[in-house]
Formats: structure tokens, C-alpha cells, sequence
């Protein structure tokens, strides 16, 4: 497996970080899309700790990157770029937030709220089963790993807004399989600094330009992102994409203005 993927030729100095944890490849499409006038880096993370995956970043990046880079988060990945750029600020020159979840705690309740509501009653029976498996004592990691890829495809239809049906396959970089192990391991040390306020605080390190790019239609509320950054970072710019969900580049009415906006902040 190559790692990282690389898109375009050099400098490589953005790179794509996907979310997950454990579902390495999906910002593939981005990658594709940005790399006509510049080198792209799409790192997987495959470490199964937190700490892990921000120095598993953090050598890929002095490795290949052309330093200081432009990190483009999605969702978990959103997190794990605002966790590097925090604690190594010397290697991130630019940071972008896409779909990220909220810094504090308050907020988390309203994303399953939110999903549940979009999902029939045996859609729902079925996230309560996976939670179940997920949680549960089982080490069958096939089990937890087909429960993994079940939840994701279940939540990609709470989560968009009207999507494309394209997926990055077309690109001849498939999505890995899911990992539950990873996912697991690295959420639950992901989930306890925020509960404890020290995710949030983090911001407070950050020395470059942040941008939060959210969808109005994405579960994880706007509100929990903007107003605690807003309050938190030195240099921060929100912006809110109409009629779009989770994942902007997937979205019909999004994608363009999407794009435009990671172009912009790019060469800015």
C-alpha cells in the first residue's frame, strides 16, 4: 500500500486528511480534484492510538511534504489536523476544517438525534444493533469491521443533503476496508479530550489561519464548531455551505462552491 497516496507533481505542500478513524481513502476525489496546479498528499493513518496517528502524520509529512503544508481535515481528520497544527505549529502553514465535529461536549447529543430523525424505524433498529456490536465484548473483528462499514453506509445517507453517485473507485483509489480496531482504539481517546475541555484548548496553540467549511444539512451541528473556534483561535473564518451535507465534494449543489473555496484558501 502506498502511503502516502500522492496526487500531482511537486512541491507537494497541501495535504488531505480523511476521517474515520479507520476508514482511510475517502478524501481520494478531493485529491484528484485540487492536484492540476499543485502536489497533493493523501495520508492514511493506520496507527491505533491517538498519539500514534498525530506523529504517524507528522513523520509522513517531513518525509514528503514541502513544509509548511495546508492540511485539509475532513471529520475525524478535521480533529487530527487541528490536534498536529497545535502541537507542531512550525509544519502547518494553513488549516481547513471540513465537516468537523464539535469541539465541546454540549453538542454531541444533537448529531445521533439529528441522524435517528432522518432513518426509518428499521434503519434505526439496525444503528442501535451496530452500537451493540461496536461496544460490546466481541472480538470477531470481521463482525465489528462489517458493523463499521454498515454504520458508515447507514449514516452516508443521514448525512447528505442531494449527493452525487460517484464514489472513488472511478479514481482507481478505493476506500479501505473499514477497520474497527482503529476506530475503537483512537475514537475513545478522541471522545475523552473533548469531554475534558483539552481538545478545545489545543486551539489556543495554533499560530496559522484556520477556515471551518460546514454543510447545513450536516448532522454535527455548525454552532458546535463555529462559536467555541470563534472564540478560541486567533485567525478563523467559518463558512457555511447551503443545501449541503456532510461531505461537500459529494453534494450537487455544493461541490463547485466547495472547490472554489479550497482553491481560494490555497493560493491566498
Amino acid at each position: 500500500m502506498n502511503n502516502p497516496r500522492r496526487y500531482g507533481s511537486s512541491p507537494f505542500s497541501v495535504a488531505v486528511i480523511h476521517g474515520g478513524p479507520g476508514a482511510g481513502g475517502e478524501m481520494a476525489p478531493v485529491a484528484k480534484s485540487l492536484c492540476a496546479r499543485r502536489g497533493i498528499l493523501e495520508p492514511l493513518q493506520m496507527a491505533h492510538s491517538l498519539p500514534a496517528q498525530v506523529e504517524e502524520l507528522k513523520g509522513i509529512l517531513e518525509e514528503c511534504a514541502d513544509l509548511p503544508v495546508t492540511l485539509i481535515g475532513f471529520s475525524w481528520g478535521a480533529w487530527l489536523s487541528f490536534i498536529l497544527a497545535a502541537r507542531y505549529p512550525a509544519m502547518v502553514k494553513k488549516l481547513v476544517l471540513v465537516g468537523s465535529g464539535p469541539f465541546q461536549e454540549k453538542y454531541v447529543p444533537i448529531i445521533m438525534q439529528t441522524r435517528l430523525s432522518r432513518l426509518d424505524k428499521k434503519e434505526e433498529s439496525q444503528v442501535r444493533r451496530i452500537f451493540a456490536i461496536l461496544n460490546g465484548p466481541s472480538n470477531d473483528d470481521r463482525e465489528k469491521n462489517r458493523a463499521l462499514a454498515l454504520m458508515g453506509e447507514l449514516f452516508s445517507r443521514t448525512d447528505a443533503f442531494d449527493p452525487i453517485k460517484c464514489q472513488t473507485n472511478e479514481l482507481n483509489q478505493p476506500i479501505i476496508s473499514c477497520q474497527a480496531d482503529i476506530y475503537e482504539s483512537v475514537w475513545k481517546e478522541a471522545s475523552l479530550l473533548r469531554q475534558t475541555g483539552e481538545l478545545l484548548e489545543l486551539g489556543k496553540r495554533i499560530r496559522c489561519p484556520v477556515v471551518a467549511i460546514h454543510g447545513d444539512w450536516d448532522p454535527h451541528p455548525c454552532k458546535g464548531v463555529s462559536e467555541p473556534l470563534q472564540a478560541t483561535l486567533m485567525c478563523f473564518k467559518f463558512i457555511l455551505l447551503e443545501n449541503c451535507g456532510h461531505m461537500p465534494w459529494m453534494e450537487k449543489s455544493a461541490k463547485d462552491k466547495f472547490y472554489s473555496i479550497l482553491e481560494a484558501v490555497i493560493d491566498s
